[in-house]
């Protein structure tokens, strides 16, 4: 039954804060960085006014954050933390112990350039240099998948027990205001559900070891299960998307396919653009240009047979990735030329735009479709 909503205009932090205040986690261990240190200043004012009852940590740095968010949740409190940037490459030691140790740490990222040179504006460098970490990575195209995608996510990690990262670019949607719904307090802490771990080190009378050493008779079983699990975690996502379409009426999945019945040309993207890309397939389809566009969501684990099912009557895939990956390929184009492997005959290319949080028009999105556009970099 889809129960009733308010409609709110917010940023993206703010219906990230909105989404946790509802959750009301246990521990959130903090530490400020551009363009996320609007989700804790929020969240920190929620409990300063008592309307949640986190015990929020201020540590010294992002490291420090994600150690505390480790310790908290081996002791069995629903924990959450957020970061961007710089301070998400400063957790990476501690991404691969939350991961190796099983535990469901939510992590909003507000995304953004890597320095140096310095540049505080959006771009998906961060999280795709965390891409092998073990953690779920989830992207939010605007503010309203961001407040959903909070709640699914929280409830994904516990089910599965891996951490996830739900994933927003930076100013343009941590801090563009848009319109949204929000659904009521009981309604989202009622599905995310009361939090019981299965095992914590307070639960004296079963004791456990988190960390322990693992050396080579035993280190690789680890991470076979590790895998295993996340492997059922794009099951489980849709599970859990099913059921909250269910209660929220909204419909998210391992990805969107817009307007890909038979599109000849299909623009694969993550993240905010998506929304000046599906304007541009608006525009061309008008003209009679068969283009569509498919929108990744679950990027971690990465749909392989799904996305390869969905673009498998394409003429022409267009991959836009807003990350470079030095060396080699971009890691979307990279991922989606994967799935593509048994269908060589599809034309497929590669364009890196909007580092640094270079804008990106809809115009020059058309020109893409249209190939009007030559050359790997959208500048």
């Amino acid at each position: 039954m889809i129960h009733s909503t308010k409609k709110l205009a917010l940023t993206g932090g703010y219906a990230a804060a909105l989404a946790l205040k509802q959750i009301e986690p246990d521990v959130m261990p903090v530490y400020p960085i551009t363009p996320q240190t609007p989700i804790i200043e929020t969240y920190a004012k929620f409990c300063a006014d008592g309307e949640a009852e986190t015990e929020m940590i201020e540590v010294e740095s992002e490291h420090s954050a994600m150690s505390a968010a480790v310790g908290a949740s081996a002791a069995g409190a629903r924990t959450v933390t957020a970061t961007s940037s710089q301070g998400l490459a400063l957790m990476n030691e501690i991404l691969y112990i939350a991961s190796g140790m099983r535990l469901p740490i939510l992590m909003l990222v507000s995304a953004r350039a890597l320095s140096a040179p310095l540049n505080i504006h959006g771009d998906h460098s961060d999280v795709m240099g965390a891409r092998d970490a073990g953690w779920i990575q989830i992207f939010c195209e605007n503010s309203q998948e961001v407040y959903d995608k909070t709640i699914i996510g929280m409830k994904l990690a516990e089910k599965v027990k891996l951490p996830v990262m739900v994933i927003m670019d930076g100013f343009n949607t941590s801090h563009s205001v848009e319109n949204l719904e929000v659904l009521d307090d009981k309604t989202v802490k009622k599905f995310v559900g009361e939090y019981r771990p299965e095992k914590h080190l307070l639960d004296i009378e079963n004791p456990v070891t988190y960390g322990a050493l693992a050396l080579q008779n035993v280190y690789f079983e680890f991470k076979i299960d590790q895998e295993e699990a996340m492997g059922k975690a794009a099951d489980e996502y849709e599970k859990i998307t099913g059921e909250y379409e269910k209660i929220s009426g909204r419909k998210y999945g391992l990805f969107e396919k817009y307007k890909t019945k038979e599109a000849e040309k299909i623009l694969v993207i993550a993240g905010s653009a998506a929304g000046t890309a599906k304007d541009a397939v608006d525009e061309l389809r008008k003209k009679g240009e068969k283009v569509g566009l498919l929108k990744i969501e679950l990027f971690r684990p990465f749909p392989y047979k799904e996305i390869s099912a969905a673009l498998k009557n394409a003429k022409e895939i267009i991959v836009m990735d807003r990350s470079l990956s030095s060396g080699s390929k971009p890691a979307i184009y990279s991922e989606v030329l994967c799935s593509m492997y048994n269908v060589s005959s599809i034309k497929t290319s590669s364009i890196v735009y909007g580092l640094g949080g270079r804008d990106v028009f809809k115009k020059q999105i058309e020109q893409i479709l249209e190939g009007k556009f030559n050359g790997n970099y959208l500048t």
